[in-house]
């Protein structure tokens, strides 16, 4: 008997409802492991290599801005796929809506947890604040899923969309309209809707990048696009092209006409037809606009029925950071953080937090062959071990606490 007719078959003794053993879908881990990939570039350039605002197309180059363009793609698909991922685990395994609800909760609280100790650690190297970014909007987006499970699947869709094409209307108000009634219901503001920097008492700071409404929408609408994973490949795939294709025409209707959706409205750059177009796909992602889940979401779905198709070594090997990307996650911020370290303080003699546009030291020239020559060797230094923890896992499907890391 193997591993998946033992699930089943233990699950029927106990009285839990069974899930036929399914057809993995290598599409969704080779898509997580692509944006992982991309997620590290952005992260090498934040520490190795400051430029100035990559996204201000009055000075920025273009290879720079489409350095930081291509990362916006990460954190949209890893919250719609961890909606998916949910999905799936409960179909996979034969949970019960309580049992998926339970490991939801405590997952996302985890998650929480993490962002608020070791993740703001890693950010940052010391204990003088908290960092609350992608980690800390994926937690309590699981935890609101959680109670989202109550209601009917085409109601649970319907609050989803609702969160992600609404939002934007309540960008007229901010922290300041709220806070003049009471410092806390500012920040209750800027949980749900805006981005917020404080500096608090003794010089402790809180970075919020990651309000909560527009994510947990996207994440009930990763958890809906599952239930579409079960029909037949080829009608899937005939799905995903149409969610696809419709999520950048409407893109692409909305931001041709600066109309509803992004506060940002574009226009000619006096630098060229290129500049021009790339302000087109400039749009905002603290918090994240319609335009921004548009334009993000849309290709992604296109290109995953492109990638059941992948196959070859280069492919396997990105699957395998796509089947630990938490893991994955954990490990390359201390990586890349004291790598800068290390490097500034044996090139220059200061610490990477003193190289930046405003005060470089001397010698310093920023250099995008560099971001991407680090990039490479942080993914050569990471592969091996998420490769060994990902069969550990696929060794170990019994423990449940992998399904926590």
């Amino acid at each position: 008997m193997d591993a998946g007719s033992q699930t089943v078959e233990s699950q029927r003794q106990a009285g839990k409802p069974t899930a036929a053993p399914a057809e993995r879908i290598a599409s969704i881990d080779l898509m997580r492991g692509i944006v992982m990939v991309i997620m590290a570039i952005d992260h090498v350039r934040d520490y190795f290599n400051p430029f100035a605002e990559p996204t201000d197309l009055s000075k920025a180059s273009a290879g720079l801005f489409l350095t930081r363009w291509i990362t916006h793609f990460c954190a949209p698909t890893f919250v719609f796929l961890a909606g998916t991922s949910a999905f799936l685990y409960a179909r996979n395994s034969g949970a019960t809506r309580g049992q998926l609800q339970r490991f939801l909760l405590t997952r996302g609280l985890w998650l929480v947890l993490l962002e608020l100790s070791w993740i703001s650690f890693c950010w940052r190297f010391d204990f003088n604040g908290l960092n609350l970014q992608v980690i800390w909007a994926l937690g309590w987006s699981m935890v609101c899923l959680a109670g989202l499970l109550f209601l009917p699947r085409p109601l649970l869709l319907g609050v989803g969309a609702a969160l992600v094409l609404g939002h934007n209307l309540f960008d007229r108000w901010h922290f300041q309209d709220f806070a003049v009634h009471g410092e806390a219901w500012g920040w209750l503001w800027a949980l749900l809707h805006e981005t917020h920097f404080a500096t608090l008492g003794s010089g402790y700071q809180v970075l919020l990048l990651y309000p909560l409404v527009p994510w947990i929408g996207v994440m009930a609408l990763g958890y809906g696009f599952g239930a579409l994973l079960q029909l037949p490949r080829p009608r899937r795939e005939h799905w995903m092209r149409v969610l696809g294709l419709g999520a950048i025409a409407l893109f692409l209707l909305l931001r041709l006409g600066n109309l509803y959706g992004e506060p940002q409205a574009w226009s000619d750059n006096p630098r060229g037809p290129l500049f021009t177009a790339l302000n087109v796909l400039n749009v905002s992602k603290y918090p994240p606009s319609l335009h921004y889940l548009l334009m993000t979401l849309g290709p992604v779905l296109l290109l995953l029925p492109l990638l059941e198709r992948w196959r070859g070594g280069l492919a396997r090997r990105i699957t395998v950071f796509g089947r630990v990307p938490f893991f994955f996650y954990l490990l390359h911020l201390p990586l890349i953080h004291l790598g800068a370290l290390i490097a500034a303080l044996l090139v220059y003699g200061v610490s990477p937090q003193l190289i930046g546009p405003s005060s470089p030291p001397p010698g310093y020239e920023p250099s995008l062959l560099r971001v991407y020559l680090v990039w490479a060797l942080v993914l050569l230094i990471l592969y091996p071990m998420c490769r060994r923890y990902a069969d550990y896992k696929a060794r170990h499907k019994e423990q449940w606490w992998l399904s926590y890391l």
